[in-house]
């Protein structure tokens, strides 16, 4: 965990909260007193980000309610600018507008990476910029994928505030279609194998009982 992440999530709630369930010292030991802040992120986040096709993402409004939503795109439409930047194409969806509404008024944010299929989570905090098409039409194009269908409205820029590696524990193991035929293609040509050696051999057997 950086101690960027730390001073940003345990709040002064969170670490009474436990010191009363005795876990505060065990988080305590894992920094330094002098240990840097180390909110850039560093080539494992960033080929992690890379290969992700989608995340969580969180906003709040200004009455103070959470908003939780899943922001897809092709694998790599998460770009990372720099070591502290990252950046997104926001592609036109139901048109609600709520994250781009709440970060008009709040510009924290809250970013969850999932892999299902190795049960890995990187979380970051950080601080949004809603940049609009017509305003940087050639960051907006930059960030958009090549024949993808969607249709690219702004930029999220995201200055990174910290971030965390979560542990395994609880996450469900999932994969995608194109894990799946990814792992299973050296069954399909195992099988494919066996289908012509089972061919042959019927029709040698075949030709075999024909000249008896």
């Amino acid at each position: 965990m950086t101690r960027a992440y730390y001073d940003i999530a345990f709040t002064d709630a969170v670490l009474a909260k436990q010191r009363e369930m005795g876990s505060a010292d065990s988080y305590a030991k894992r920094l330094r007193p002098d240990a840097p802040a180390q909110d850039a992120l560093g080539e494992a986040e960033g080929a992690f980000i890379a290969e992700r096709d989608g995340f969580y993402q969180a906003t709040t409004s200004e009455t103070g309610w959470p908003y939780v939503q899943f922001r897809g795109g092709p694998p790599g439409f998460v770009q990372v600018l720099d070591a502290k930047t990252l950046a997104y194409a926001d592609f036109r969806g139901n048109r609600q507008y709520l994250s781009v509404g709440n970060l008009s008024k709040n510009d924290r944010i809250a970013l969850f990476f999932m892999d299902y299929a190795n049960r890995r989570r990187l979380k970051v905090f950080g601080r949004a910029r809603v940049i609009e098409a017509e305003d940087d039409p050639a960051l907006v194009a930059r960030l958009s994928a090549p024949g993808y269908r969607a249709k690219p409205e702004r930029a999220v820029v995201i200055a990174v505030a910290g971030f965390d590696w979560n542990c395994p524990q609880h996450i469900p193991q999932r994969f995608t279609i194109e894990e799946l035929q990814s792992a299973l293609a050296p069954l399909r040509e195992e099988m494919e194998a066996l289908k012509a050696e089972n061919a042959a051999l019927k029709k040698a057997l075949a030709a075999a009982r024909r000249g008896a």
